[in-house]
Order: C-alpha cells, then sequence, then structure tokens
C-alpha cells in the first residue's frame, strides 16, 4: 500500500512516516518545510527505497494535482496543519490558510484523483484533528471527550482544526469520498519542535533558565506517547470503519505542574544539577488567554472496537522523551534560531 502522509516532516506526521516505512508501506512525505518541520526527524527513512518526499505547501493545488498523478497513493494521512495556540493567537491567518483552505485544497485533489481513479473501493482519506475542537471540560473525572461530544472551540488554532473536520465529513456526505477521522489529546516525544510545553520544560531546565507554568499549572490535559499515536493512526487507517471518527488518548491526564513537576524529577535522575533541584527553576507566569481548564479522552470506541491502547505510561513516555533529548542535542540546537523559539507568545489578544 501506498499512503501519501502530508506534513510528515513534522512532529507527529515524521513518526506516521518512520512507523509506515518500517512496516513495509511505500511512504510519500509531502511537506512544505515551515518553521516547524524538519527532514531531520525523517532522516533514519530517506534513504528508503520505499520512501519518497515531495516539498510541496498544501494551499497550492496544482502541485497536489501533480502529486497524486505522479505517485497514485492508496491512501491519504493528512496531518500537514498549524498547530500551536499561542501562535494561532498571535497570527491567526495562517491557520485559516492551511488548516481550512489547505485541507479543501486536498479534499479536492483527492476527489478528483479518487474519482479518475474510478472510485477504488480501498482508497482512504484519513483526516488526523485534535482533541480542542471539543472546547474545555469540568473537573469532574467522569466527563470525557467522546466522538459525540459537541464542538466548542475555544482558539483560533481549534477553530480551524474544527472547521477542517466539517469540510471532511461534508466531503464524505455530498461527494462520497472514503474517509475517516481522528482526533488525539496532546502529545509529546522524540523531535518534538522546542515550542510545546515539554520540550520547553526540558530544554529550558538544561540551560538553567526558568521553567514557565502558564496561571496556576491547573489546567489538565490528556498526555499521548508521539510514537502510541502514530501506531493507533495505522491502526485506524488499516482496520478503521468507513467514515467513522476516533478519538485517541494516552489515558494519562496529568495538570501542568504535575508533568512539570514529573520532568524535574526524571532531569534529577538522568542529569542532576550541580546543586539543588530542577523544580527550583519552576516560575508560574501569566496565563495564555481563553486557556481551556481540561481535556479528557474518553478512549473506549478505539479500544473496544480495534483493540488499540496506549503501550506506555505517561511516566515510562517522558522518561523516554527526556532521555531522547539528552542523547540529541545536535538536533535540538540546530532549531534554537528559529522563529519564536524561546520567546513568550500569545499574549497579544
Amino acid at each position: 500500500m501506498k499512503l501519501l502522509v502530508t506534513g510528515g516532516a513534522g512532529f507527529i506526521g515524521s513518526a506516521v512516516v518512520r512507523l509506515a516505512v518500517a512496516r513495509g508501506y511505500n511512504v510519500v512525505n509531502l511537506d512544505a518545510l515551515t518553521y516547524a518541520a524538519c527532514l531531520d526527524n525523517v532522516a533514519s527513512v530517506a534513504d528508503s527505497a520505499t520512501y519518497a518526499f515531495e516539498h510541496v505547501d498544501i494551499r497550492d493545488r496544482p502541485a497536489l494535482d501533480r502529486v497524486f498523478s505522479n505517485h497514485k497513493p492508496d491512501a491519504v494521512m493528512h496531518l500537514a496543519a498549524e498547530s500551536h495556540v499561542d501562535r494561532s493567537i498571535d497570527g491567526p491567518g495562517d491557520f485559516i490558510e492551511t488548516n481550512i483552505t489547505g485541507t479543501y485544497n486536498m479534499l479536492e485533489a483527492a476527489r478528483a484523483y479518487w474519482v479518475a481513479q474510478d472510485k477504488p473501493s480501498g482508497f482512504r482519506f484519513h483526516h488526523i484533528s485534535t482533541d480542542e475542537v471539543f472546547g474545555s471540560l469540568s473537573a469532574d473525572p467522569s466527563v470525557k471527550f467522546t466522538e459525540d461530544t459537541p464542538y466548542d472551540p475555544r482558539s483560533p488554532y481549534s477553530a480551524s482544526k474544527a472547521s477542517s473536520d466539517h469540510l471532511v465529513r461534508a466531503w464524505a456526505e455530498t461527494y462520497g469520498l472514503p474517509v475517516l477521522l481522528t482526533n488525539c489529546s496532546n502529545n509529546y516525544g522524540p523531535f518534538h519542535f522546542p515550542e510545546k510545553l515539554v520540550p520547553v520544560i526540558i530544554l529550558n531546565a538544561l540551560a538553567g533558565k526558568p521553567l514557565p507554568i502558564y496561571g496556576n499549572g491547573s489546567n489538565v490535559r490528556d498526555w499521548l506517547y508521539v510514537e502510541d499515536h502514530a501506531d493507533a493512526l495505522l491502526t485506524v487507517l488499516e482496520t478503521g470503519a468507513l467514515n467513522r471518527s476516533y478519538n485517541i488518548g494516552g489515558e494519562n491526564e496529568r495538570t501542568n505542574l504535575e508533568l512539570v513537576q514529573t520532568l524535574c524529577a526524571i532531569l534529577d535522575d538522568l542529569r542532576p544539577r550541580a546543586s539543588g533541584r530542577y523544580a527550583d527553576q519552576i516560575t508560574f507566569v501569566t496565563d495564555r488567554p481563553g486557556h481551556d481548564a481540561r481535556y479528557a479522552i474518553d478512549p473506549r470506541r478505539i479500544r473496544e472496537e480495534l483493540g488499540w491502547r496506549p503501550s506506555v505510561t505517561v511516566e515510562e513516555g517522558l522518561r523516554k522523551t527526556v532521555q531522547w533529548y539528552l542523547d540529541n542535542e545536535e538536533w535540538w540546537r540546530a532549531l534554537q534560531e528559529r522563529q519564536g523559539v524561546g520567546q513568550r507568545l500569545g499574549v497579544n489578544a
């Protein structure tokens, strides 16, 4: 099977590319190589005979048509997106153009190709999205996001992803395009661009800088190890029911403060400071505008229908992640000078 993976040089997309190649898929990686993308993320498979790279922006419809025509994929895994909430607050335009218009272009290019190929029954358009489209939950641990939770996006980022989800469902209903949708919780792991919480905490800790926690650190997220997520996405592609959505979670809810404290304890063990503890660097900063209080995934559908569950606890996954950053300084050092890295974004709402 040949997969067209959009955003395959990004964080989650590269995990999908690496795993898919390892499992014997032919993979076409389509990426615009914007600020958070890095071809080093897929260097381990770059020389594989089953891998190809296309430097293409999903906003460029003619280029997409060329890629479909030349490579003739059996399925699309659409991950290309602008994804940082803080950046969406400062500049929502890129999120509208990429996440909404770009997804529209992908759907239309995929539909034209699918029709030209006489609508093969095995073709799939797998749209990868986020649990942020569902809004914010109360503190009640019994309440979680299900696939039937009404959409209630609160940020420009989540609104753009909600829009793209609606487009995918509309193309399935109106044109019969065979689709799959997944909505995931917060990812972490190797190759995470250093603007999100986990890599920011690790790298700031190593540099002796403050460890910023928004508000009082009580915001809750369900943490999903990125390599588990890639495995779940391929599971949905292979065995998911047509035109059905699946929530993918890590079954690991933690407050932001708890998560940072866990990271600090792991760093104390793996790379002790000369004196004191990494938790001494924790600093509470002004909260993000419209910061959702809690996200939590109800994973019963993917667990009961497809037999998938995450392979690691958050403590196990964070230890793997910290060790990866300690072992791969050359990778993250090269990204330190990119736009926005090391700066506080999203405070000018």
